[in-house]
């Protein structure tokens, strides 16, 4: 990859990146983890919706109706929220923003380039920089909180347990992404993702004691089931197009095969009939 490449493609998407986990962290300090998994189910909206407005997929009236299902229950979970705090919601939905818009520039930057990255050469890629920009927040809200700590007489000390143990999960997860996605597909991992979030919310529920209402449930299951209709719809439209490509190559490979047969049979000469030469 060339510098002129990095920087005007990977560096974007980079800072982008940096910005979905500074909110997306930032929301645990005042929302529960249940309530933050079901607003992530306004992902496939802010990605649609933002493709369409860069015209990078094309409005299907079906595929937005679908979105509009997903955002009520979205909103009728939150409407249930025992904990609803406004500043969590709006750090969570400028995570989901960043990430959208970071998903979406990188098919405009990077894929309509030719250039393919797995999670793991993006991460090679992408997390130099996104540290960079991550050290700008660090530097202006947690460097002057540990300062006054330092300054107050209080031994400041990293915890390297947890923090080394976050990173090992952390690669062992964009690790597991790469497997999953290279035996399977990425729709498989998509339909992991949501099976991911409903572990979260009963774990939360069962072991952090998060308080999750009937309401909560009604609406992110209404949340889900237009999720799932829209990996389903994808999967259908994705089989529809390697059914035409598989279609397309079987028709050239006839024809290819008809003007290789039709090379080989002898000229036809002047004089030859049905019935063989006369006498």
């Amino acid at each position: 990859m060339t510098p002129d490449l990095y920087a005007a493609s990977v560096v974007p998407i980079g800072a982008l990146y940096a910005l979905s986990l500074w909110f997306s962290n930032s929301a645990y300090i005042y929302l529960s983890v249940s309530f933050i998994q079901m607003l992530k189910a306004l992902m496939p909206v802010a990605v649609y919706s933002l493709a369409v407005a860069l015209r990078t997929d094309a409005f299907r009236r079906a595929t937005m109706l679908n979105m509009l299902g997903v955002s009520a229950g979205v909103a009728v979970a939150a409407y249930g929220e025992a904990r609803f705090d406004a500043r969590g919601v709006a750090l969570q939905l400028a995570a989901v923003a960043a990430e959208a818009t970071r998903l979406v520039l990188i098919q405009i930057l990077l894929t309509s380039k030719g250039v393919k990255l797995n999670p793991i050469t993006s991460l090679y890629y992408i997390a130099p920089c996104c540290l960079v920009f991550l050290a700008v927040p660090w530097y202006f809200v947690e460097l002057p909180r540990l300062s006054a700590a330092s300054a107050a007489g209080t031994m400041v000390r990293p915890d390297v347990v947890v923090f080394g143990t976050n990173c090992l999960c952390a690669f062992a997860l964009n690790l597991a992404v790469f497997l999953l996605v290279g035996k399977t597909s990425a729709l498989t991992m998509n339909v992991a993702g949501v099976v991911k979030d409903w572990l979260l919310i009963a774990f939360s529920w069962t072991v952090i004691k998060d308080t999750v209402t009937p309401i909560n449930l009604i609406g992110y299951g209404i949340a889900f089931l237009g999720v799932a209709y829209y990996n389903h719809a994808k999967l259908q439209g994705l089989k529809a197009k390697e059914a035409q490509r598989k279609a397309a190559a079987t028709a050239a490979a006839k024809e290819d095969d008809a003007e290789a047969g039709a090379r080989l049979l002898p000229p036809h000469k002047d004089g030859d009939d049905d019935g063989g030469h006369k006498n």
